[in-house]
């Protein structure tokens, strides 16, 4: 729910929720969305994905490299085809899912992707506060545990929450500014930090190692998709609803791929090179650490406040699309009203976590992690649905009773849905989830199979939602207008 008034510049606050946008206001380019995904994924934290390539897997360099451009590069070329989505109807992503699984069909989807988000900002709030706590330690001598200085951790998350609220409360057009310059702040520092971390490389390794099997490979490429753009893909259409309409598809997808891939690349191979031959970073319970304790002490603070920065820009963007995914849920409220929401309960989960509860990562990790499972069911069925669907009804997306052409048999499409739901059960089947060896929450049938044992239930699940959805003849509205309006 929002006003029909809308700030269209930077530190103007917009006042659109998810209903569809005029054609009028779409005057977006490709380069702007390139800054926004070059910004949330600017993060040192990628790291430690390249690491487990060549702890783990035991990679060369050069198969680093290859399987960071198709891992990274590739799922986010999934995000820009769900960018293409929202060209096309102008809405939300899981606002537009309703068009695919039904008004009623479409909580599912929407109550994991919003149950997910939360979740990696709380990560990313947790996260961002321990920085500060180890650069105070640095700076001013203060405690570096959050238990031993509570009111200087509130204090922290405060900071880091409000900076978070300035910048995806205002809305669209702030954020495409802010992810743009701050960019390249943000980057110099990872640029200069990284410089030193080569400093670390046994070059001789590197170039000595023997390559792993091509199977090793194609396990790294599930890994580093599934860390990555699959974790985003729900954002695609939030981000480019406010594009012109001459922007053409294979723009919107290269934005995307490139905009995250370049970062990614750089900082994933960085980290295969920092850990042939020394397993620590990609064993780290705290990947923040291990890397500051790889720097000159003089270089922790530059290091310390690239971290911060790369937090902030990916938690950005990500508490933005949680306000539209929150109306898209059913809160009747405005679009900041939504974003005030769910950055009170991440604050709330971020004191709990840093001053209350035992332990952190390991348990709510596992928790998220689970939910991929559903997140990429859903990607697989909307990415099959997009190749027919051109047309969107604006009215429709926005009306949740019977009369919406999208209410389908009681308010669910039970193809999709259907699909959906198959797809979940056997990722599930072939996913074991725990925080370590020993600690297993849940193990299924299939999770010793080759695939279950690598990781790569994604994929499984990916391919079931996606090919059902297709056998079954996709969703149909009440109209027939599954490729109605094809130049739309």
């Amino acid at each position: 729910m929002s006003s029909s008034t809308v700030g269209s510049g930077a530190g103007q606050l917009e006042t659109r929720g998810i209903e569809p946008v005029p054609e009028a206001e779409c005057n977006g380019h490709p380069l702007q969305l390139f800054w926004v995904w070059f910004a949330a994924n600017i993060s040192i934290l990628g790291l430690p994905l390249g690491a487990t390539l060549v702890a783990f897997r035991g990679l060369s360099i050069w198969q680093v490299l290859l399987v960071a451009i198709l891992g990274s590069v590739g799922s986010f070329a999934v995000v820009g085809l769900i960018s293409v989505a929202g060209r096309r109807g102008r809405a939300p992503s899981l606002t537009l899912s309703r068009a695919i699984f039904g008004v009623r069909g479409n909580i599912g989807p929407t109550l994991v992707s919003m149950l997910s988000r939360v979740g990696w900002e709380t990560v990313n709030t947790t996260t961002a506060a321990f920085v500060l706590l180890s650069l105070s330690s640095i700076l001013f001598q203060t405690p570096a545990s959050a238990k031993d200085a509570p009111l200087l951790t509130l204090l922290f998350i405060g900071i880091f929450v409000l900076m978070t609220l300035s910048v995806s409360g205002l809305g669209h057009a702030t954020l495409l500014v802010i992810q743009k310059w701050a960019t390249y702040g943000f980057g110099a520092l990872n640029v200069l930090v990284g410089g030193f971390l080569c400093a670390t490389i046994d070059w001789t390794a590197v170039f000595n190692a023997a390559p792993a099997p091509v199977s090793a490979m194609i396990i790294g490429v599930g890994t580093m998709a599934a860390g990555t753009g699959i974790g985003w893909a729900s954002s695609g259409a939030d981000m480019s609803r406010y594009q012109h309409r001459s922007v053409t598809a294979g723009r919107l997808v290269a934005s995307a791929a490139f905009g995250a891939g370049i970062p990614l690349v750089l900082l994933i191979t960085l980290g295969g090179l920092l850990s042939v031959g020394n397993d620590h970073l990609a064993s780290a319970v705290d990947p923040i650490i291990a890397i500051r304790d790889m720097l000159p002490t003089w270089m922790a603070v530059p290091y310390l406040i690239a971290a911060f920065g790369g937090l902030l820009l990916s938690n950005n963007l990500s508490v933005y699309s949680a306000g539209l995914t929150a109306l898209t849920l059913g809160l009747k409220v405005k679009r900041v009203y939504a974003v005030l929401v769910d950055i009170v309960a991440i604050f709330l989960g971020s004191i709990y976590f840093m001053l209350i509860a035992d332990s952190f990562y390991g348990p709510f990790i596992s928790f998220i992690s689970l939910l991929a499972v559903p997140i990429t069911a859903w990607v697989g069925i909307f990415v099959v649905d997009l190749i027919h669907r051109h047309y969107y009804s604006a009215d429709d997306l926005l009306n949740v009773g019977p009369s919406s052409a999208y209410w389908y048999q009681g308010g669910i499409e039970w193809r999709a849905f259907g699909a959906w739901v198959l797809a979940i059960i056997l990722g599930f089947c072939f996913t074991s989830i725990g925080t370590t060896a020993e600690d297993v929450w849940f193990t299924g049938p299939l999770a010793d199979s080759w695939l279950g044992h690598n990781g790569l239930g994604w994929i499984v699940t990916f391919l079931v939602a996606g090919g059902g959805y297709a056998l079954l003849g996709g969703a149909r509205d009440r109209r027939g207008a599954f490729v109605e309006n094809a130049n739309a």
